[in-house]
Protein backbone atom coordinates (compact mmCIF):
# COMPACT_ATOMS: atom_id res chain seq x y z
CA UNK A 1 0.00 0.00 0.00
CA UNK A 2 2.73 2.59 0.79
CA UNK A 3 4.30 1.82 -2.61
CA UNK A 4 0.93 2.25 -4.38
CA UNK A 5 0.36 5.54 -2.59
CA UNK A 6 3.83 6.74 -3.61
CA UNK A 7 3.20 5.80 -7.25
CA UNK A 8 -0.15 7.57 -7.17
CA UNK A 9 1.44 10.74 -5.77
CA UNK A 10 4.14 10.70 -8.43
CA UNK A 11 1.50 10.24 -11.15
CA UNK A 12 -0.49 13.22 -9.86
CA UNK A 13 2.71 15.28 -9.79
CA UNK A 14 3.53 14.32 -13.38
CA UNK A 15 0.04 15.20 -14.60
CA UNK A 16 0.16 18.53 -12.75
CA UNK A 17 3.57 19.34 -14.17
CA UNK A 18 2.45 18.46 -17.70
CA UNK A 19 -0.61 20.71 -17.38
CA UNK A 20 1.54 23.55 -16.08
CA UNK A 21 3.92 23.17 -19.02
CA UNK A 22 1.00 23.26 -21.47
CA UNK A 23 -0.35 26.42 -19.86
CA UNK A 24 3.06 28.13 -19.96
CA UNK A 25 3.63 27.11 -23.58
CA UNK A 26 0.22 28.45 -24.61
CA UNK A 27 0.91 31.74 -22.85
CA UNK A 28 4.20 32.08 -24.67
CA UNK A 29 2.53 31.36 -28.03
CA UNK A 30 -0.26 33.83 -27.35
CA UNK A 31 1.98 36.59 -26.01
CA UNK A 32 4.80 36.50 -28.55
CA UNK A 33 4.47 37.04 -32.27
CA UNK A 34 7.22 35.48 -34.39
CA UNK A 35 10.04 37.92 -35.09
CA UNK A 36 10.57 38.97 -38.68
CA UNK A 37 13.93 37.66 -39.94
CA UNK A 38 16.52 40.22 -40.99
CA UNK A 39 19.13 40.10 -43.74
CA UNK A 40 22.86 40.42 -43.17
CA UNK A 41 24.43 43.84 -43.47
CA UNK A 42 27.43 44.21 -45.77
CA UNK A 43 30.84 44.57 -44.11
CA UNK A 44 32.96 47.06 -46.01
CA UNK A 45 36.61 46.38 -46.82
CA UNK A 46 37.53 49.47 -44.77
CA UNK A 47 35.67 48.20 -41.68
CA UNK A 48 37.26 44.75 -42.00
CA UNK A 49 40.73 46.25 -42.37
CA UNK A 50 40.19 48.49 -39.34
CA UNK A 51 39.15 45.54 -37.14
CA UNK A 52 42.00 43.31 -38.36
CA UNK A 53 44.55 46.05 -37.69
CA UNK A 54 43.30 46.43 -34.12
CA UNK A 55 43.32 42.67 -33.39
CA UNK A 56 46.89 42.44 -34.73
CA UNK A 57 47.83 45.28 -32.36
CA UNK A 58 46.32 43.42 -29.39
CA UNK A 59 48.05 40.14 -30.27
CA UNK A 60 51.44 41.72 -30.88
CA UNK A 61 51.43 44.15 -27.96
CA UNK A 62 53.02 43.55 -24.57
CA UNK A 63 51.09 41.04 -22.44
CA UNK A 64 50.45 42.12 -18.84
CA UNK A 65 50.74 39.31 -16.30
CA UNK A 66 47.41 39.03 -14.42
CA UNK A 67 46.45 42.35 -15.97
CA UNK A 68 42.69 41.81 -16.37
CA UNK A 69 42.17 40.06 -13.03
CA UNK A 70 44.14 42.69 -11.09
CA UNK A 71 41.97 45.41 -12.61
CA UNK A 72 38.78 43.49 -11.77
CA UNK A 73 39.90 42.95 -8.18
CA UNK A 74 39.58 46.69 -7.58
CA UNK A 75 35.80 46.18 -8.07
CA UNK A 76 35.57 42.97 -6.00
CA UNK A 77 35.67 42.08 -2.29
CA UNK A 78 38.90 40.79 -0.73
CA UNK A 79 37.53 37.22 -0.72
CA UNK A 80 37.68 37.22 -4.53
CA UNK A 81 41.46 36.89 -4.43
CA UNK A 82 41.01 33.22 -3.51
CA UNK A 83 38.37 32.51 -6.18
CA UNK A 84 38.83 29.25 -8.09
CA UNK A 85 37.34 28.88 -11.59
CA UNK A 86 36.32 25.21 -11.22
CA UNK A 87 35.37 22.77 -8.47
CA UNK A 88 37.57 19.72 -7.88
CA UNK A 89 37.12 16.52 -5.93
CA UNK A 90 40.54 16.88 -4.26
CA UNK A 91 39.85 20.43 -3.01
CA UNK A 92 37.79 21.45 0.01
CA UNK A 93 34.54 23.08 -1.08
CA UNK A 94 34.09 26.60 0.38
CA UNK A 95 31.26 27.04 2.92
CA UNK A 96 29.69 29.94 1.00
CA UNK A 97 29.22 27.58 -1.96
CA UNK A 98 26.01 26.44 -0.28
CA UNK A 99 24.61 29.86 0.66
CA UNK A 100 22.39 30.24 -2.42
CA UNK A 101 20.66 27.84 -4.85
CA UNK A 102 21.79 27.62 -8.51
CA UNK A 103 23.05 29.48 -10.42
CA UNK A 104 24.66 31.38 -7.52
CA UNK A 105 25.52 28.33 -5.40
CA UNK A 106 24.56 24.77 -4.53
CA UNK A 107 22.32 25.14 -1.47
CA UNK A 108 20.69 21.84 -0.58
CA UNK A 109 22.71 19.97 -3.21
CA UNK A 110 25.81 18.99 -1.22
CA UNK A 111 25.41 15.26 -1.88
CA UNK A 112 24.73 15.63 -5.60
CA UNK A 113 27.72 17.94 -6.05
CA UNK A 114 30.07 15.60 -4.23
CA UNK A 115 28.80 12.62 -6.24
CA UNK A 116 29.38 14.49 -9.51
CA UNK A 117 32.86 15.64 -8.50
CA UNK A 118 33.79 12.02 -7.77
CA UNK A 119 33.14 11.33 -11.48
CA UNK A 120 35.34 14.22 -12.66
CA UNK A 121 39.14 14.53 -12.60
CA UNK A 122 41.02 15.83 -9.60
CA UNK A 123 42.91 19.09 -10.05
CA UNK A 124 46.17 17.16 -9.63
CA UNK A 125 45.16 14.93 -12.57
CA UNK A 126 44.00 17.69 -14.89
CA UNK A 127 46.01 18.67 -17.90
CA UNK A 128 47.76 22.00 -18.16
CA UNK A 129 45.38 23.86 -20.52
CA UNK A 130 44.30 26.18 -17.71
CA UNK A 131 47.72 27.09 -16.38
CA UNK A 132 51.24 27.95 -17.37
CA UNK A 133 54.18 30.18 -16.60
CA UNK A 134 53.99 32.50 -19.61
CA UNK A 135 51.59 35.37 -20.06
CA UNK A 136 48.40 34.11 -21.67
CA UNK A 137 45.75 35.90 -23.70
CA UNK A 138 42.09 34.78 -23.64
CA UNK A 139 39.38 35.64 -26.11
CA UNK A 140 35.75 35.07 -25.21
CA UNK A 141 33.94 34.53 -28.51
CA UNK A 142 30.33 35.66 -28.26
CA UNK A 143 27.69 34.69 -30.79
CA UNK A 144 26.87 38.21 -31.95
CA UNK A 145 25.96 39.00 -35.54
CA UNK A 146 28.74 41.61 -35.57
CA UNK A 147 31.18 38.75 -36.31
CA UNK A 148 29.56 37.88 -39.64
CA UNK A 149 31.73 38.89 -42.58
CA UNK A 150 34.70 40.20 -40.57
CA UNK A 151 36.76 37.07 -41.38
CA UNK A 152 38.46 37.13 -37.97
CA UNK A 153 38.76 33.33 -37.72
CA UNK A 154 42.54 33.02 -38.28
CA UNK A 155 43.24 35.85 -35.81
CA UNK A 156 40.91 34.40 -33.16
CA UNK A 157 42.76 31.10 -33.47
CA UNK A 158 46.01 32.85 -32.54
CA UNK A 159 44.87 33.55 -28.97
CA UNK A 160 46.26 31.23 -26.28
CA UNK A 161 42.84 30.36 -24.87
CA UNK A 162 39.55 30.52 -26.78
CA UNK A 163 36.27 30.35 -24.83
CA UNK A 164 33.11 29.69 -26.84
CA UNK A 165 29.57 29.99 -25.52
CA UNK A 166 26.59 27.67 -25.74
CA UNK A 167 25.91 26.24 -29.20
CA UNK A 168 27.83 28.80 -31.26
CA UNK A 169 28.65 26.76 -34.40
CA UNK A 170 31.92 26.47 -36.34
CA UNK A 171 31.69 24.54 -39.64
CA UNK A 172 30.73 26.95 -42.41
CA UNK A 173 31.49 29.91 -40.12
CA UNK A 174 35.17 29.19 -39.38
CA UNK A 175 36.32 32.09 -41.59
CA UNK A 176 34.58 34.47 -39.18
CA UNK A 177 34.96 32.67 -35.83
CA UNK A 178 37.92 30.28 -36.15
CA UNK A 179 38.09 26.54 -35.52
CA UNK A 180 40.01 26.20 -32.25
CA UNK A 181 38.14 25.80 -28.95
CA UNK A 182 39.86 25.67 -25.57
CA UNK A 183 36.64 25.77 -23.54
CA UNK A 184 33.02 25.32 -24.61
CA UNK A 185 30.98 26.86 -21.76
CA UNK A 186 27.28 26.00 -21.55
CA UNK A 187 24.28 24.69 -19.63
CA UNK A 188 22.08 21.77 -20.84
CA UNK A 189 19.61 23.72 -23.00
CA UNK A 190 22.37 25.84 -24.54
CA UNK A 191 24.71 22.99 -25.49
CA UNK A 192 24.92 21.92 -29.16
CA UNK A 193 22.56 19.04 -29.94
CA UNK A 194 25.24 17.80 -32.33
CA UNK A 195 28.75 18.43 -31.07
CA UNK A 196 30.54 21.04 -33.18
CA UNK A 197 34.10 21.17 -31.83
CA UNK A 198 36.76 19.13 -33.60
CA UNK A 199 39.64 20.55 -31.56
CA UNK A 200 41.04 17.52 -29.63
CA UNK A 201 42.01 19.78 -26.72
CA UNK A 202 38.51 21.16 -26.09
CA UNK A 203 37.23 21.15 -22.51
CA UNK A 204 33.52 21.39 -21.67
CA UNK A 205 32.68 23.81 -18.85
CA UNK A 206 29.35 22.78 -17.34
CA UNK A 207 27.22 25.62 -15.95
CA UNK A 208 24.44 24.80 -13.48
CA UNK A 209 21.27 26.92 -13.49
CA UNK A 210 18.99 24.40 -11.74
CA UNK A 211 19.45 21.23 -9.69
CA UNK A 212 18.51 18.85 -12.53
CA UNK A 213 21.48 20.17 -14.52
CA UNK A 214 23.76 18.22 -12.18
CA UNK A 215 22.00 14.98 -13.16
CA UNK A 216 22.37 15.85 -16.85
CA UNK A 217 26.10 16.54 -16.46
CA UNK A 218 26.54 13.19 -14.70
CA UNK A 219 24.73 11.43 -17.55
CA UNK A 220 26.96 13.16 -20.13
CA UNK A 221 30.15 12.23 -18.27
CA UNK A 222 29.14 8.59 -17.88
CA UNK A 223 27.58 8.25 -21.37
CA UNK A 224 24.20 7.36 -19.89
CA UNK A 225 20.66 8.19 -20.98
CA UNK A 226 18.96 11.13 -19.30
CA UNK A 227 16.05 9.89 -17.22
CA UNK A 228 12.47 10.65 -18.31
CA UNK A 229 11.90 12.43 -15.01
CA UNK A 230 14.85 14.77 -15.63
CA UNK A 231 13.70 15.51 -19.19
CA UNK A 232 10.53 17.10 -17.78
CA UNK A 233 12.53 19.94 -16.22
CA UNK A 234 14.31 21.17 -19.35
CA UNK A 235 12.65 24.04 -21.18
CA UNK A 236 13.95 22.93 -24.58
CA UNK A 237 15.65 19.93 -26.15
CA UNK A 238 19.03 19.02 -24.66
CA UNK A 239 21.83 16.82 -26.07
CA UNK A 240 21.76 13.10 -25.41
CA UNK A 241 25.55 12.92 -25.43
CA UNK A 242 28.74 14.94 -25.42
CA UNK A 243 31.54 13.01 -27.17
CA UNK A 244 34.31 13.88 -24.73
CA UNK A 245 36.20 11.72 -22.25
CA UNK A 246 35.39 12.34 -18.54
CA UNK A 247 38.73 14.10 -17.97
CA UNK A 248 37.66 16.81 -20.43
CA UNK A 249 34.71 17.99 -18.29
CA UNK A 250 34.91 20.86 -15.80
CA UNK A 251 32.27 22.00 -13.31
CA UNK A 252 32.10 25.79 -13.15
CA UNK A 253 32.36 27.20 -9.65
CA UNK A 254 28.94 28.92 -9.27
CA UNK A 255 30.62 31.59 -7.14
CA UNK A 256 31.98 32.93 -10.45
CA UNK A 257 28.37 33.71 -11.47
CA UNK A 258 27.52 35.01 -8.01
CA UNK A 259 30.56 37.31 -8.10
CA UNK A 260 29.59 38.53 -11.58
CA UNK A 261 26.02 39.28 -10.51
CA UNK A 262 26.41 40.71 -7.03
CA UNK A 263 29.85 42.34 -7.13
CA UNK A 264 30.47 43.36 -10.73
CA UNK A 265 26.92 44.11 -11.88
CA UNK A 266 25.76 45.16 -8.39
CA UNK A 267 22.52 43.21 -8.65
CA UNK A 268 20.43 42.65 -5.49
CA UNK A 269 20.88 39.40 -3.60
CA UNK A 270 18.75 36.52 -4.91
CA UNK A 271 15.28 36.16 -3.41
CA UNK A 272 12.82 33.28 -3.74
CA UNK A 273 9.99 33.84 -6.23
CA UNK A 274 6.89 31.75 -6.89
CA UNK A 275 7.88 31.46 -10.57
CA UNK A 276 10.92 32.55 -12.58
CA UNK A 277 13.74 34.89 -11.63
CA UNK A 278 14.45 38.45 -10.71
CA UNK A 279 16.28 40.15 -13.56
CA UNK A 280 19.57 39.47 -11.80
CA UNK A 281 21.06 36.51 -13.68
CA UNK A 282 24.08 37.56 -15.78
CA UNK A 283 24.29 36.45 -19.39
CA UNK A 284 26.73 33.63 -19.92
CA UNK A 285 28.99 36.01 -21.83
CA UNK A 286 29.64 38.30 -18.86
CA UNK A 287 30.16 35.31 -16.56
CA UNK A 288 32.60 33.92 -19.16
CA UNK A 289 34.53 37.19 -19.03
CA UNK A 290 34.92 36.75 -15.28
CA UNK A 291 35.98 33.12 -15.75
CA UNK A 292 38.52 34.20 -18.38
CA UNK A 293 40.11 36.62 -15.91
CA UNK A 294 40.84 33.60 -13.67
CA UNK A 295 42.34 31.54 -16.50
CA UNK A 296 44.37 34.12 -18.43
CA UNK A 297 46.36 37.30 -17.94
CA UNK A 298 44.68 39.42 -20.57
CA UNK A 299 41.03 39.11 -21.67
CA UNK A 300 39.50 40.15 -24.98
CA UNK A 301 35.93 39.92 -26.26
CA UNK A 302 34.75 39.25 -29.81
CA UNK A 303 31.17 39.16 -31.03
CA UNK A 304 29.69 41.05 -28.06
CA UNK A 305 27.17 43.88 -28.05
CA UNK A 306 23.40 44.28 -28.27
CA UNK A 307 22.97 47.34 -30.46
CA UNK A 308 19.31 47.60 -29.48
CA UNK A 309 18.47 50.92 -31.20
CA UNK A 310 19.18 49.18 -34.53
CA UNK A 311 16.53 46.47 -34.64
CA UNK A 312 17.47 45.24 -38.11
CA UNK A 313 20.87 43.88 -37.07
CA UNK A 314 21.00 40.06 -36.74
CA UNK A 315 21.33 38.82 -33.15
CA UNK A 316 23.69 35.92 -34.02
CA UNK A 317 26.33 35.31 -36.68
CA UNK A 318 24.60 32.06 -37.65
CA UNK A 319 20.92 33.02 -38.01
CA UNK A 320 18.54 35.79 -39.01
CA UNK A 321 16.88 36.63 -35.69
CA UNK A 322 16.60 40.39 -35.19
CA UNK A 323 18.54 41.76 -32.27
CA UNK A 324 15.30 43.19 -30.86
CA UNK A 325 14.33 39.77 -29.47
CA UNK A 326 16.69 40.54 -26.56
CA UNK A 327 14.19 43.16 -25.41
CA UNK A 328 11.54 40.46 -24.93
CA UNK A 329 13.56 38.29 -22.53
CA UNK A 330 13.16 38.92 -18.80
CA UNK A 331 16.07 37.08 -17.19
CA UNK A 332 18.98 39.35 -18.18
CA UNK A 333 19.47 43.10 -17.80
CA UNK A 334 21.42 43.86 -20.98
CA UNK A 335 21.52 47.61 -20.32
CA UNK A 336 23.33 47.13 -17.00
CA UNK A 337 25.68 44.59 -18.56
CA UNK A 338 26.50 46.94 -21.44
CA UNK A 339 27.38 49.76 -19.05
CA UNK A 340 29.70 47.42 -17.09
CA UNK A 341 31.42 46.16 -20.24
CA UNK A 342 31.85 49.67 -21.60
CA UNK A 343 33.50 50.78 -18.37
CA UNK A 344 35.86 47.76 -18.46
CA UNK A 345 36.88 48.46 -22.06
CA UNK A 346 37.36 52.18 -21.46
CA UNK A 347 39.41 51.37 -18.34
CA UNK A 348 41.67 48.97 -20.31
CA UNK A 349 40.65 46.02 -18.12
CA UNK A 350 39.58 44.12 -21.25
CA UNK A 351 39.66 44.75 -24.99
CA UNK A 352 36.70 44.65 -27.38
CA UNK A 353 38.06 43.25 -30.64
CA UNK A 354 34.93 43.83 -32.72
CA UNK A 355 33.81 47.17 -31.25
CA UNK A 356 30.24 46.14 -30.43
CA UNK A 357 30.53 47.27 -26.80
CA UNK A 358 32.88 50.23 -27.12
CA UNK A 359 34.95 50.81 -30.23
CA UNK A 360 38.47 51.88 -29.22
CA UNK A 361 39.66 51.88 -32.83
CA UNK A 362 36.78 53.59 -34.63
CA UNK A 363 37.40 56.96 -36.23
CA UNK A 364 34.04 58.24 -34.95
Amino acid sequence: MPLLRQLRQRLFLLVGLALACLVMASLVLIGNEPSKPVEWHHVSAEQKQQVHKYVHKVLEGECRLRGSRQSLLSLLPASSRAMQPFLWRDKVLPDNLFQYPPPFGFRGLEGKVEDLLDQLPAESESQSEESGERCRRCVVVGNGGILKGLELGPLIDRFDTIIRLNSGPLGEFVADVGNRTSFRMSYPEGTPIRWVDRDPHTLFVAVVYKSVDLSWISAMVNKLAVSLWDWLFFWQKVPKEIPLDPHRFRLLNPLVIKETALDLLKYPTPRPLLWGWDQNVPTLGVSALNLASLLCDEVSLAGFGYNLPHQNVPLHYYDHQPIGVMQKQTMHNVDTETRLLQSLVKGHTITDLTGGIYCSFCSS
